[in-house]
């Protein structure tokens, strides 16, 4: 399966807010650095981070441009409050092995009513 078709997967994985289906997606060793937080290593600690962030917010991928450039993926998304975002996945073997994406937290928690963490508002 080429990388494209891993996002394609993904995405409809995330659209269904199905964690274990996201998780089956990366490698036992996968990297996924949004960039908004520090990276996260390793299989079990995405699908804890997909877990949480699923169980607070009502999120949604809409495919504006997905590329396919040999083992990478690059995904140009948005969601239907308006956010935008793009990933860039590393596929080896059918599994995705690194991972990083860029959008604005700040804004995704203002859309999604959820409280600001200090850590925004300075020391």
């Amino acid at each position: 399966m080429n990388a494209a078709a891993v996002v394609e997967q993904w995405v409809q994985c995330f659209n269904a807010g199905d964690v274990d289906g996201l998780a089956a997606l990366y490698a036992p060793d996968a990297v996924n650095h949004q960039v908004v937080m520090e990276p996260l290593h390793g299989r079990d600690a995405i699908r804890r981070m997909f877990a949480t962030e699923f169980g607070r917010a009502e999120m949604v991928c809409l495919v504006e441009n997905l590329f396919d450039c040999g083992e990478w993926a690059v995904l140009e998304w948005r969601d239907p409050k308006g956010l935008r975002g793009c990933g860039f996945f590393r596929v080896n073997d059918g599994l995705i092995v690194f991972q990083r994406g860029y959008f604005d937290q700040l804004s995704f928690f203002r859309q999604q009513g959820l409280p600001i963490p200090e850590r925004y508002l300075g020391d």
